[in-house]
């Protein structure tokens, strides 16, 4: 079978533009396109695909192409595009194109007579009579002119095509043409209509690996996944994106039995084996004969050194002087081979990546070995420094030499400096390539450095496989030492990734091969990791005390040993292990920690230390501006995760501070794509802040469906529990009226916190949860004040609600004044929170009224204005309840019935049954809704009765049935 995909890949953009085009056509709105690309692309496959859909249109194709064999035909492409219409179809008898017949004798044979003997038509005449051809084919369903190849065409094709282009506006004409990016009349014109706007250039890039792999299934008729997958590789490496070299390719595997069809799909052979294609190999050396023989030799050279070359290291090998290097430089680009890199000045690149394996295969084995020798000791020996490029360009010399050890050596150094400069990825590849040509000897050495790299890319648990497998060492010596130092580092990574035994595997293993003395630098890295342990819940679990004594020792002998990274890792855990004694003391950790990553260039610790000194300002404050500059910092420096991790923290205070739009801003920004990247911390906290801003605005439902998704991402096996039961879960009880809900929630919030160690302060701990102890009775000033003196009673957010809880304390205590002076130090906390404002002079007033102190009149108006505003009924109606309790009038808003339904508002339901039929949906006993609306059940009773009434309704269960359809679709 030949290679030979029958469908178009990876190009539906341009499909769907030519889709575009040819409707404007069928509208007489002409347009004219042109797809620029290497040769084999896909520009031949793009206009057979419009050909396809015109002739699906019953619009007339007219196709042609310029020649390719040196010869110059005027006109040649335009006189094909017509015969190629004209021999199926016949030609036009159109009177009104009788006055163009004799500039059209040129183009149409059978138009040629005696009378037009002897006159040459301008080219604008002929490019007039074109146009209004053109226009009479297409004038009942536009036509399609395909004119192929127009880098070869003449320079008369090229001003006729100029011409047409130019005056297709009102035209029932699409124009599509193809060329290769190659200097010459066709490219200017294109270039020249494109700035003019009067056609639309689309330049074809090579598909990208994924549609290789559709590519190559379509060619066999195969799922993609039945294809060996060292075959796909191979394809996408060296076709580089071209379809026709994936299907020449390809073809060359099935004429040498390298990929052949089983019963269960396709089978590789052998691994293949890097040569190419004859007809490609007899293309380039015929390419190569006629060329100059220093220009031969030296693209050659060029080609051993890759596709991709500096001038530098060219120079180094050739030993040319710069007049005779540039000058034959100059001849190879002339000749199409290679061409300047645009990205780097120094560089040069082949035009196609086959090129240089080409020109390579074309050398004798021998030959080629002794090349690659003498560039590898070339570039050596040069004196410049070998930096990771280099490194790789001389491996790969001394692989082609035949030498695997040495460029196993090569390889892994070159992995090891791309692993210190944080490229992981890259590293993962270039230390397997290593370990794939690695002598036995060397094996375990790149093995450590390819399990740290796997472990600092993301895939922990391949560092973990890759560390087990290796095998015993002798305590105390080098290469235990060189061990170890791999074992803390993928410590490091556990920690992180709050895996407790594996981090205190890896820290035995490492103990183990450090032997009881190891030095200052490795016991200080020792006790970092160790330290962290302390933060994670388990059997592992590090008392805190000793951790903050031996990180604090860390950070000394990490700053003496001249060592930044360690010694920001000490900071980072001393800032977390100070909080639980107040913020000034984690703040000074973390300037501490600023100064260090800034003194030594540390980045992205340094953008770590801001962000976390972000978080403790707006904890403290309620101001999320040094946050944002965090932010800020952190897109600087390209951190996706840390710019997630932000985004969940400004979400919520975002909901904290009422701002609903800039929350769901945020999360829709960040929370899909934290889940691809597989932030899983960001994206669990993103998703909670979705649901807190649900529930701080009493949407029960939302809530829920956002919970949902907060489970499923194992939230509930995090350590945001206690922000879950007590930030979302009490706040939306208490909205609800129901406070026996909230307080179940936030004791079982305490109760996770004191099996966990948790650093979340917003779980209503330190505010939420004295308040309304104290409110029910369940608690006095003693359990206030040991809440007070809590270094998390700092904290804006909850300061606000143990100002509330003092004042209700000395209302009780008979000190109206210093209750009063409470109120007035909340009413300034709580500005910057608008919901827990509100529900806060909600929760005192009852006290106050009980205890005759405060404004608790003023307090329930204004709350219930705000609930009543944001459509928190709940809440709204327990103010009004209060109200008529405390004697005074209440207001009314008649202006509800706007939120009624019109079916409903026609038959006549008041606000207040409206607001029983909501909760109906919910299917709730009469108790529950009279407490929730703070009206007596026998109240409730009544306006059943006549939403019964009102709405036809048998009988209870099917009116719950009506409200739950009716308010399916409400906030």
């Amino acid at each position: 079978m030949r290679a030979n995909s029958p469908v178009v890949v990876g190009r539906d953009e341009e499909i769907g533009l030519l889709s575009s085009a040819l409707d404007a056509a069928r509208r007489r709105s002409g347009r004219a396109v042109f797809l620029v690309g290497e040769a084999g692309i896909g520009k031949s496959r793009l206009v057979g695909e419009c050909a396809y859909r015109a002739y699906g249109l019953g619009m007339p194709v007219l196709r042609g192409r310029a020649g390719s064999t040196g010869l110059v035909v005027p006109f040649r492409p335009l006189v094909e595009a017509l015969s190629s219409h004209f021999r199926a179809a016949g030609t036009p008898k159109d009177p009104e194109l009788a006055p163009y017949h004799p500039a059209l004798a040129r183009l149409v044979p059978e138009w040629r007579s005696s009378a037009s003997a002897g006159y040459t038509e301008t080219v604008v005449e002929l490019a007039e009579a074109l146009l209004r051809l053109l226009s009479v084919l297409g004038r009942d369903t536009g036509c399609v002119v395909l004119l192929e190849d127009l880098h070869d065409c003449d320079t008369e094709t090229v001003a006729v095509v100029e011409y047409v282009i130019d005056n297709l506006a009102d035209l029932p004409v699409l124009l599509l043409g193809t060329l290769r990016p190659e200097q010459g009349t066709a490219l200017d014109l294109v270039r020249s209509a494109e700035q003019r706007h009067t056609a639309t250039v689309v330049e074809l890039r090579g598909l990208d690996d994924a549609d290789v792999r559709t590519l190559t299934g379509a060619c066999l008729e195969t799922p993609p996944e039945l294809i060996p997958e060292a075959v796909q590789r191979r394809l996408a490496e060296r076709a580089a994106g071209n379809p026709y070299l994936v299907e020449v390719l390809l073809d060359d595997l099935l004429d040498t039995g390298r990929l052949r069809r089983t019963e269960t799909g396709w089978e590789a052979a052998d691994q293949p084996d890097g040569t190419l294609p004859s007809r490609i190999l007899r293309s380039w050396a015929n390419r190569l004969d006629r060329m100059d023989e220093p220009v031969r030799d030296l693209l050659l050279t060029a080609a051993t050194l890759g596709g991709q070359f500096s001038v530098a290291v060219l120079q180094t090998v050739t030993g040319l002087e710069d007049r005779a290097l540039f000058t034959h430089l100059r001849s190879a680009v002339e000749t199409g081979v290679i061409a300047p890199d645009g990205a780097a000045p120094d560089r040069y690149t082949f035009r196609h990546t086959l090129t240089a394996e080409a020109l390579v295969s074309s050398l004798a084995p021998a030959e080629r070995a002794a090349l690659a020798r003498r560039a590898a000791a070339a570039v050596e020996q040069s004196g410049e420094p070998l930096d990771e490029d280099r490194r790789q360009l001389v491996a790969s010399l001394e692989l082609a030499a035949g030498n695997r050890a040495r460029a196993a050596l090569q390889f892994a150094e070159a992995g090891r400096r791309m692993l210190a400069s944080g490229s992981h990825g890259s590293a993962v590849v270039l230390l397997e390539r290593s370990i794939s040509l690695a002598a036995d000897a060397d094996l375990a050495a790149v093995t450590e450095s390819l399990a740290v790299a796997r472990a600092e890319g993301g895939d922990l648990d391949g560092a973990l496989a890759l560390a087990d497998g290796l095998p015993p060492l002798p305590a105390r010596s080098e290469a235990a030492a060189r061990r170890g130092d791999a074992h803390i580092k993928i410590a490091w990574v556990a920690v992180m990734a709050e895996r407790a035994e594996d981090t205190a595997r890896q820290i035995a293993a490492a103990r183990a091969l450090f032997g009881p003395e190891p030095s200052p630098a490795r016991r200080a890295s020792l006790a970092v990791v160790d330290g962290h342990l302390s933060l994670l819940p388990g059997e592992d679990r590090r008392e805190p005390e000793a951790a903050e004594r031996a990180a604090l020792e860390a950070a000394g002998t990490a700053e003496a040993e001249g060592l930044p990274v360690v010694a920001c890792q000490a900071w980072q855990l001393l800032a977390l292990l100070h909080r639980e004694r107040g913020f000034d003391a984690a703040d000074d950790c973390l300037e501490r920690m600023l100064a260090l990553s800034t003194e030594h260039s540390l980045s992205l610790w340094r953008v770590e230390a801001l962000v976390r000194l972000g978080v403790n300002a707006f904890m403290r404050t309620g101001d999320a501006a040094r946050l944002h500059s965090a932010r800020a910092a952190a897109a600087e420096l390209g951190s996706l995760l840390l710019a997630q991790t932000v985004d969940g923290l400004l979400a919520m205070n975002a909901v904290m501070c009422a701002r609903w739009d800039e929350a769901e801003e945020i999360t829709a920004r960040s929370v899909e794509a934290s889940a691809r990247i597989g932030n899983h911390g960001a994206h669990r906290y993103l998703l909670l802040a979705g649901a807190a801003a649900a529930a701080h605005r009493g949407r029960r439902r939302e809530t829920d469906r956002a919970l949902v998704a907060f489970r499923r991402a194992g939230g509930e096996q995090s350590a945001l529990v206690p922000l879950r039961l007590g930030f979302c879960g009490a706040i939306g009880a208490l909205l609800e009226e129901d406070r026996a809900a909230a307080v179940e929630a936030l004791d079982a919030a305490l109760a996770w916190e004191r099996d966990h160690p948790s650093y979340y302060y917003l779980s209503g701990r330190y505010g939420l949860r004295p308040l309304l102890r104290v409110l029910s009775g369940d608690a006095a000033r003693g359990e206030y004040e040991e809440v007070a003196g809590a270094s998390g009673a700092a904290l804006a957010w909850n300061r606000q609600f143990l100002e509330l809880t003092e004042a209700v304390l000395l209302g009780r205590e008979g000190d109206p004044a210093g209750a009063a002076r409470r109120m007035e130090s909340f009413h300034a906390r709580s500005e910057t929170f608008p919901v827990a404002r509100h529900l806060g002079l909600r929760l005192v007033a009852d006290a106050a009224l009980a205890d005759g102190w405060g404004e608790p009149v003023v307090w329930l108006r204004t709350a219930e204005e705000f609930f009543h505003s944001a459509g928190v009924q709940p809440a709204a109606a327990a103010c009004r309840a209060a109200l008529r309790q405390a004697g005074v009038s209440v207001t009314q808003h008649r202006d509800g019935r706007d939120r009624i339904p019109p079916p409903l508002r026609t038959s006549g339901v008041t606000p207040r049954e409206y607001e029983v039929f909501v909760l109906l949906a919910e299917r709730p006993g009469n108790q529950q809704i009279a407490r929730r609306l703070s009206i007596s059940p026998r109240t409730v009773e009544k306006h059943l009765a006549s939403l019964l009434s009102k709405t036809g309704r048998a009988n209870r269960t099917a009116l719950c049935e009506f409200a739950a359809e009716c308010v399916v679709d409400l906030p």
